[in-house]
């Protein structure tokens, strides 16, 4: 995922921690995209709306914030998963 920099509007993805909301606090490190690398991302906790109309990118965007917290409540203490959003950063033009 690129900074938003090189002409182009907007971040091309989202780095963000989900879980319960009584756990997100509990952690103590920040997120960094070097601990998100490719090689190790679970692919269930990466969600592409490349191509997707707002309606279509809120209910995929719903949909996978409840695979998510469930994962992450199955997971150790203190019940957080990492996931990203990918939504390019192209023209700023939804899809029709």
């Amino acid at each position: 995922c690129g900074d938003g920099l090189g002409g182009k509007a907007g971040k091309s993805c989202y780095a963000i921690q989900v879980g319960e909301v009584q756990y997100l606090y509990k952690t103590a490190r920040p997120y960094s995209m070097a601990s998100h690398s490719t090689s190790t991302r679970n692919p269930s906790s990466v969600l592409d709306l490349h191509g997707c109309t707002r309606e279509e990118a809120l209910a995929k965007l719903y949909e996978s914030l409840k695979v998510w917290v469930d994962l992450a409540m199955q997971g150790s203490y203190p019940f957080v998963q990492k996931a990203l959003i990918v939504c390019g950063c192209g023209d700023q033009v939804l899809s029709e």
